[in-house]
């Protein structure tokens, strides 16, 4: 079995594909300097950088906002706000307090490692290769078959043998399966819905192959999950998602396979006592 890494760890990543939009937006300045002091506004002396304001403004195209002269005053409101109440705060002693501070240094952690995230994904980009060939294989695994099938849950095998012998008998599958234990379809006749074979976990998909439209199985199935009664109602050719519809999906999943790879190698080979 692959080693898994830490939750932490793919929180983290999974972050920063959020918020790589970010970087990627074409720099544009915020607001123009303020006479010579090269500040958008000064509250109470103390200037406020264009570059913050940049800062500010990026983050906000990144979210959808629209460049505008409305945004960019708005940005400059929000820094001076910003400004004068981190002054209260700090008037009350805020930025003397240990934990605060600790946010403070999870914040810088937290910039430092997205421009370090950033600059790596910029040096190793998903090729197009890379991206047709995770399709192909997703499609391959898939098949090009679906299945739409029933199923009753139960806990015992006796209990499984003796829903068949009732279905033998000419009891309707839809009925009986209203003591199926498992809760998303015993009042839909344990209807399944459409689903490929890799949908399934594989005992319960190697029985569901094996029957023809309409039948259901004459011995039940066991899982992980208990013992199962099965029912194939129809089978149709899969129609899969053309590989341009998908490859933004598919080129996230492999840079976070990448990501996930080079801050398990980092890890490998970090010191940590």
């Amino acid at each position: 079995m692959k080693h898994a890494l830490p939750r932490l760890t793919s929180l983290l990543v999974a972050g920063f594909l959020l918020q790589a939009p970010l970087f990627a937006q074409e720099a544009k300045p915020a607001a123009k300097p303020a006479g010579k002091s090269g500040a958008v506004a000064t509250v109470n002396g103390v200037a406020i950088p264009v570059a913050r304001a940049e800062a500010l403004l990026q983050s906000q195209l990144a979210q959808g906002q629209q460049d505008s002269e409305q945004l960019r005053a708005a940005v400059r409101n929000d820094l001076i706000n910003r400004e004068m109440l981190s002054q209260a705060s700090k008037k009350k002693g805020f930025d003397k307090k240990p934990a605060v501070n600790a946010q403070f240094e999870l914040a810088r952690q937290g910039i430092l490692v997205n421009a370090y995230l950033q600059d790596f994904v910029a040096a190793n980009p998903v090729k197009d290769e890379a991206v047709k060939s995770e399709y192909d294989n997703i499609v391959k695994t898939m098949g090009d078959k679906e299945y739409k099938a029933r199923h009753i849950l139960v806990e015992k095998e006796d209990e499984a043998k003796s829903i068949v012998a009732r279905l033998q008998k000419g009891e309707k599958f839809e009925e009986l399966a209203k003591q199926s234990k498992d809760p998303g379809n015993k009042d839909r006749g344990g209807d399944l819905g459409w689903s490929p074979p890799s949908g399934y976990v594989k005992p319960f998909a190697d029985a569901m192959v094996k029957l023809e439209k309409g039948k259901f199985s004459a011995a039940p199935v066991q899982t992980e999950f208990g013992w199962h009664v099965l029912q194939l109602d129809d089978v149709r050719d899969m129609k899969h998602p053309p590989l341009d519809e998908v490859k933004p999906q598919i080129q996230q999943r492999l840079q976070q396979q990448i990501l996930e790879k080079h801050i398990a190698d980092l890890r490998a080979r970090t010191k940590v006592e």
